[in-house]
């Protein structure tokens, strides 16, 4: 087959006539004079006994250089049994396809069918089984530690080294539980793509293995009374400001969880019944805390400073937040007590254990920490049944609190009848 049988020159001096006319270059390359003098390169070829033209530009902005390199390129494609004017449609199809996903980018969307677009379907049809907190931690997750990694691979091209890329430098960092949780909310989104069709595998199966277990560490506490009276002393001697303060010598009389005692707001306390009653997210469910003499005492004296905002400890910055989650534990850090001696959620075991070292109802122990039975009826049983014994309990544990930071020589007391 003779290839290249004219000059540029010939193409170049080509003029317009009655009708459109073809000149051939050899191989199948024409060069196509209209009647109005335009002049197209095209591609004529047979694929699977059908005659076809392909369109490779208009002379001389595409040149004979280039016409005669497609037309290399398709006489490959046809000897290798592909036609080529397929190759053309999926390479047109591919650049629009990259438009629309560029435009999905910018307008803050992911791409259709990438694992962050799937991911996204999967977190919105279980939106409605978890709390509304649970579903935003989930979101957070993906979008901090996920969406960067593998957000933009198509869902069926993410592969097993793809996903450990994603939890490998959380297992550097010893985010053990960090790690697992990620990997079993990748493989919950594709649980979900296999169910629709998107896929036919999980991936981050095979991952589980590969991040180290991890190990169960226990909020540290102070549990012998002696080191309760020292740290309780330490507390009271604390230099920081006075909504730290306040927040800080309150924590082990209501021993209730660290966010919940820093997004205390004014309108759930009730100084009068000496009661906080609030909704517990955790637990959904809403809780009563007896307040103490002593707690009561707390609270009166930070009214004045913050009781006309909607926090009783907010933060120092201003903002109309409360005090962040750190605090208490930064104030314990500067007493000289390190996280793996006495923790802000340690306040509960503290109250736990000797509670029932002293002989109180466990169960009332329980419901006043907010340890709700899974029977929903149960729990709304358990708070009326044990409110006036926990009543008793928080007033009782606040003067047994008194004696230890005094110094007292503490002699167990019974639970009172």
């Amino acid at each position: 087959m003779a290839l290249q049988l004219n000059k540029d020159t010939v193409y170049r001096a080509a003029k317009a006539r009655d009708k459109e006319y073809f000149i051939n270059d050899g191989g199948g390359l024409y060069l196509v004079v209209g009647k109005n003098g335009t002049k197209i390169w095209k591609f004529i070829f047979s694929f699977e006994g059908k005659r076809k033209k392909l369109s490779f530009g208009v002379y001389p902005d595409t040149t004979l250089e280039n016409a005669r390199r497609k037309a290399d390129d398709a006489r490959n494609s046809l000897a290798n049994g592909i036609d080529p004017s397929e190759i053309r449609k999926q390479a047109r199809a591919e650049i629009t396809q990259a438009a629309e996903d560029q435009s999905r980018v910018n307008a803050g969307l992911p791409i259709v069918n990438s694992f962050e677009d799937i991911a996204r379907q999967w977190m919105d049809s279980a939106s409605h089984t978890v709390r509304a907190v649970t579903n935003q931690k989930k979101i957070r997750r993906f979008e901090l530690y996920v969406f960067p990694e593998i957000g933009k691979i198509p869902i069926g091209e993410v592969k097993s080294p793809d996903i450990f890329a994603v939890v490998r430098p959380l297992i550097i960092k010893k985010q053990l539980e960090t790690a697992h949780r990620v990997r079993a909310d990748i493989s919950a989104a594709f649980a979900y793509a296999i169910a629709h069709g998107y896929t036919d595998y999980d991936p981050a199966q095979a991952v589980g293995a590969q991040i180290p277990a991890q190990k169960v560490k226990h909020n540290a506490a102070v549990t012998e009374p002696k080191q309760v009276g020292q740290l309780l002393r330490d507390i009271s001697n604390y230099q920081g400001t006075f909504v730290v303060q306040c927040a800080l010598r309150l924590s082990p009389y209501l021993f209730q969880r660290p966010g919940e005692i820093r997004q205390m707001e004014w309108k759930d306390i009730d100084l009068a019944a000496m009661e906080w009653r609030y909704f517990v997210t955790k637990t959904e469910t809403q809780h009563i805390v007896p307040l103490s003499r002593q707690a009561i005492e707390i609270l009166e004296a930070i009214k004045p400073l913050t009781g006309i905002g909607q926090y009783v400890f907010p933060s120092s910055r201003g903002d109309g937040r409360p005090m962040s989650d750190g605090t208490i534990r930064t104030a314990l850090k500067t007493l000289g007590y390190q996280r793996e001696e006495m923790s802000a959620h340690g306040f509960r075991t503290t109250a736990s254990t000797l509670l029932n070292e002293q002989g109180w109802s466990p169960d009332a122990i329980e419901r006043q920490l907010c340890h709700m039975p899974k029977d929903q009826v149960r729990a709304a049983y358990n708070r009326a049944q044990y409110l006036e014994e926990r009543r008793r309990m928080m007033q009782s544990w606040a003067d047994y609190l008194d004696g230890l930071k005094a110094g007292a020589q503490i002699i167990p007391f019974q639970r009172q009848a």
